[in-house]
């Protein structure tokens, strides 16, 4: 017999399978499409903010959204794996170090900024790799990086080259030196 947790994290692997949720934080600011019923009409409502809490609980997990419209906070809390959320973007990746960032609740204006948390890429791309090792694929490879280091090299000899001038020191700065030897 299942337990209930089980049967949560059964449901949670479903969900993640159908619609990729990305990795956000707390301090990050992202965009929530909310899908709308208005009569047999549906539509998506983007509500953009920051993500002050975050809380994972398998099936129960949520979010914090709150943003500021028409100068007043609005807060909107979202079921992580609900059916009415269409789409998680991240917009922007904050640099904090709390967990819960209730605090922005009391603040306006610069003291209610984050600081962005700025991700590092690196030129590899892991997913982009041919699949058997052929050695035209390994000799085009070394090709690439031989034109690459030529022309660098090129680049380097026709900089031109700044010459630097010697500067005659002006007639306060020789009454200086000259004091300065007195003593």
């Amino acid at each position: 017999m299942k337990t209930i947790e089980e049967i949560n994290q059964a449901s949670v692997k479903k969900i993640d399978s159908e619609k990729k949720l990305p990795d956000f934080f707390p301090g990050d600011i992202v965009k929530v499409g909310v899908r709308i019923t208005e009569g047999k009409r549906d539509r998506i409502q983007y509500f953009e903010g920051v993500c002050i809490a975050k809380k994972n609980r398998d099936l129960n997990s949520s979010f914090t959204v709150r943003k500021i419209s028409f100068g007043e906070g609005v807060e909107r809390t979202f079921a992580l794996y609900s059916s009415i959320i269409d789409s998680i973007k991240v917009i922007r990746y904050g640099k904090v170090r709390r967990a819960k960032l209730y605090y922005l609740r009391d603040r306006t204006g610069k003291s209610a900024r984050i600081a962005e948390k700025i991700k590092k890429k690196i030129g590899i791309d892991v997913d982009i790799k041919p699949s058997n090792i052929i050695e035209e694929n390994v000799a085009t490879t070394v090709d690439k990086l031989k034109t690459e280091d030529i022309s660098k090299e090129e680049k380097k000899k026709e900089a031109p080259k700044t010459e630097v001038k010697k500067v005659e020191p002006t007639i306060k700065e020789k009454k200086k030196e000259g004091s300065n030897k007195k003593k």
